[in-house]
């Protein structure tokens, strides 16, 4: 739809304000006229095909499809776009163009298709500044047809503002009319200046309207330019590392020359040759799933040339490969030195390391592009010999790039998978026996202390529950015995709830016989006395 709205936008104005431009092509005018509007008719038939999503999922159903479009305010205006207006030209005549005006309604499908290039190309700043330079083009072409059409009105030649008069020798050209017009325009919109005096109050109100177009244009230019290069700056700040920041505080600490000379030239190669040291949080927002397929599609072939990952299953590489670090190092830095602690293990993505000795100079061997060191320091095997500390000095010969893998993480993967733990172990004890690295007898005493330790654990373990059992039986023999006392004071607070007081008794005595009172007496304690309780 890009052609015939882009036509439409921008020769029908054309054709409506040069007379010359509409008569000398009007064949031409009229086939690429029913073209366009073959294509707006074709474009109505796409999209009662084009499917629509609804609740995530495409529906491809046609008459779905066909409903839910003809519903649309997008399809009243459709038609309306299709409206066949050329019919008044067989009153008017041909030489109406400006009865094509409904067509200006398609111009959404132009924006449209803009926002989906600029979405799928892969240099969408660069897609940013055309369009905008599109824009400028259109705003300044419309200008210049009018300011035509406005000289004509008022009279050609009458005044310095307007269109010469074609009678001059050179202006009667159309290529002249459209040129001069276009870059009259220009110079109002541009606000160059440079331009005759308004000496009409048509030509004034021309005018202060297109300064006032000139002031938005001029602010949504620089809008839009500010927006790209924020952008850009934004993109190679996510993608590169800042050096600024590093400079400043290297001058601030006074670091010498020559080493603030190999930082800089370290953040050099990576912006020349596009190197990125921070992919996890570039693909951060991805969700968890296509961020896996993204960085296999990238790094698993490099994974898997490993011996140590090599037959593992797809799932534990996709794990092991979200945690691959990637690395840069320059000339002459180490990457590792003989006797440090193993916590990472490296593959060589670019670039050659040398294996060197102590004194840096002399050479072993020359590792290149798609080796791989330190894999056994990463995984605890029983009975290596030189422990976790690196056997070599591994010095980078040029600007190397390496993916690090650290311990940490491959314990983190590694323990949802502990059948690939077994396994990566034994390749590891295959490694290690090849290189007679390996103390067999060492390894079996680890082992039998290891079973040692695991059979203490489980007595240790069958000894808890012992206890724990006894003492729910005294806990449970606790509550009977509190149970049983409690009921015992409650029946003896009963009993004695209606005793008589020693105020009572002796008042008895006083009135009869005191075998009679004290008979009568514990007939009443007999008679007050509670419920007889559960036995």
């Amino acid at each position: 739809m890009v052609f015939p709205v882009m036509y439409n936008l921008l020769i029908i104005v054309s054709r409506a304000c040069f007379p010359d431009l509409q008569h000398g092509y009007l064949v031409a005018w009229l086939v690429l006229d029913y073209i366009s509007d073959l294509l707006y008719l074709l474009d109505i038939v796409v999209r009662f095909h084009t499917g629509f999503l609804e609740q995530g999922i495409l529906v491809v159903d046609k008459s779905r499809i066909a409903s839910r479009y003809a519903r649309t305010w997008s399809f009243l205006v459709d038609l309306a776009s299709l409206v066949p207006t050329d019919v008044a030209y067989l009153q008017l005549g041909p030489h109406t163009p400006t009865l094509r005006l409904n067509r200006f309604l398609r111009a959404p499908r132009l924006f449209e298709a803009f926002d989906r290039t600029e979405t799928r190309t892969a240099y969408p700043n660069a897609f940013r500044i055309a369009k905008l330079m599109l824009y400028i083009f259109v705003v300044i072409h419309w200008n210049s047809c009018l300011y035509f059409a406005l000289s004509r009105y008022l009279g050609f030649g009458r005044d310095s503002w307007v269109y010469p008069d074609p009678a001059q020798p050179g202006f009667e050209r159309l290529r002249r009319q459209y040129l001069y017009s276009f870059y009259f325009s220009t110079l109002i919109l541009t606000t160059v200046g440079d331009t005759p005096l308004p000496a009409r109050e048509e030509e004034y109100l021309f005018m202060v309207g297109d300064f006032l177009l000139a002031v938005m244009g001029f602010a949504t230019i620089m809008g839009s330019m500010s927006s790209v290069i924020y952008n850009m700056n934004t993109a190679d700040a996510a993608f590169y590392p800042d050096h600024a920041l590093v400079k400043k505080y290297m001058k601030l600490q006074h670091v010498n020359r020559r080493l603030e000379r190999r930082v800089i030239d370290w953040y050099q190669h990576l912006q020349i040759n596009k190197k990125m040291t921070n992919e996890v949080a570039i693909l951060q927002h991805l969700p968890e799933r296509l961020r896996a397929e993204v960085a296999v599609s990238v790094h698993l072939s490099t994974l898997r040339r490993v011996q140590l990952f090599q037959n593992c299953e797809a799932s534990l590489l996709e794990e092991l490969v979200l945690k691959l670090q990637p690395q840069t190092y320059s000339p002459g830095e180490y990457v590792c030195r003989k006797g440090d602690i193993g916590r990472e293990m490296y593959i060589i993505r670019e670039g050659q390391l040398a294996v060197v000795a102590d004194d840096g100079i002399t050479q072993y061997a020359v590792l290149g592009a798609g080796l791989y060191f330190g894999e056994i320091s990463i995984i605890n095997i029983k009975g290596n010999m030189s422990g976790n500390r690196r056997t070599a000095n591994i010095k980078s010969l040029g600007y190397s790039d390496l993916f690090c893998l650290s311990k940490e993480d491959l314990r983190e993967v590694l323990s949802e998978y502990p059948q690939a733990q077994t396994v990566m172990e034994e390749k590891g004890r295959e490694i290690l026996l090849k290189m007679n690295k390996l103390d067999v007898n060492a390894e079996a005493a680890e082992i039998a202390l290891q079973e040692a330790t695991e059979s203490r654990l489980q007595g240790l373990d069958q000894q808890l529950d012992d206890l724990q059992t006894k003492f729910a039986r005294l806990l449970a023999e606790l509550e009977s015995s509190a149970l049983k006392i409690a009921y015992r004071i409650e029946r003896l607070e009963w009993q004695t709830r209606e005793w008589p007081m020693p105020e009572e008794l002796a008042e008895a005595d006083d009135e009869g016989d005191p075998e009679e009172g004290t008979s009568k007496s514990r007939e009443g304690r007999a008679g007050q006395e509670g419920p007889p309780g559960p036995e």
